[in-house]
């Protein structure tokens, strides 16, 4: 009968030789601590002997599962010297000690980018690879982190977890739910260090910021007009496209707005009314000029 690797490797453990250096007895690769070599040789036995009697989670380290019973227990031995910040490993405690100490160790070799955690920079390959993992169920978009997709999710089904408690108002990001408070607290973090004005959106402050440096990034690549804000951009596109088509004469219109305006010709709606002689007007604008008849007073024309 064969010998497995689980076999090959509890005869080993069970016959430690008394030297050092430790060596694997499948790959002999060497140790000098035998938590070493067991915590290697987890790689062929896969085995986890040490189960949490809470959850049924098991674990190869008992080392492991004592700090996984943190979790239950809430236990948070491990304390930040500088913020008194608790944490439950003291992995953990290191990780966090970076923000202090602003280290950063694991560092791309593709940009030279460094951070302070490894699965930060795990996710941050996946812009050099365009590797996206992570894939939403129901209409197959990929993503690059989990906590995205996650955030994705909420589009299907409409979950917004984070509620106003001023007003109640609900929403699916968490940004998003910091942002809205700041119509309570009016509060605007986000200050320009040209005119020192202020805005509590950080896009806001870079559609401000066009203002003093002129730039202008967005081109229409059709008449080559170029815009500082993508809202102008876009707007700008429809004039070329002029998508919004009237269905009697198919004239062609690049606002939606203007479609409706046009569409009374064919209607005969006259929605705008009046109030001194009940004569009735197609458009706001049309109405507001014949006030004049009545008031003698000119009025600014809104054409909307």
């Amino acid at each position: 009968m064969a010998t497995s690797q689980s076999d090959i490797i509890k005869h080993y453990l069970s016959n430690l030789p008394n030297e050092k250096p430790l060596v694997c007895p499948l790959c002999n690769k060497a140790f000098n601590r035998i938590d070493h070599l067991e915590r290697h040789l987890h790689i062929y036995t896969k085995e986890k002997p040490h189960v949490c009697e809470i959850c049924n989670k098991a674990f190869f380290l008992k080392g492991n599962l004592n700090s996984h019973l943190r979790i239950h227990t809430k236990e948070k031995p491990h304390v930040c010297e500088i913020c008194n910040k608790a944490f439950s490993s003291n992995f953990n405690l290191k990780v966090h000690l970076r923000i202090h100490t602003k280290e950063k160790p694991y560092v791309c070799e593709i940009c030279n980018k460094s951070f302070s955690h490894g699965s930060h920079l795990k996710t941050h390959l996946r812009i050099h690879t365009r590797e996206k993992p992570h894939v939403c169920e129901v209409c197959n978009k990929a993503f690059t982190r989990n906590r995205v997709l996650n955030e994705h999710l909420r589009i299907h089904t409409k979950e917004k977890p984070y509620v106003c408690e001023l007003c109640n108002k609900a929403f699916s990001h968490r940004s998003y739910y910091n942002e809205h408070l700041r119509i309570h607290t009016e509060e605007k973090p986000h200050v320009c260090e040209i005119c020192d004005k202020a805005f509590s959106k950080s896009n806001h402050l870079n559609r401000h910021l066009s203002i003093h440096t002129n730039e202008k990034p967005f081109v229409c690549e059709i008449c080559n007009k170029t815009f500082s804000h993508r809202s102008n951009y876009n707007t700008h596109l429809n004039i070329h496209m002029k998508t919004y088509v009237c269905e009697t004469c198919y004239k062609a219109f690049s606002r939606i707005s203007d479609l409706k305006r046009h569409l009374r010709i064919h209607t005969q709606e006259k929605p705008y009314i009046c109030e001194i002689c009940k004569k009735a007007f197609t458009q706001k604008g049309h109405l507001k000029k014949h006030l004049y008849v009545h008031t003698n007073k000119k009025l600014h024309v809104d054409r909307n």
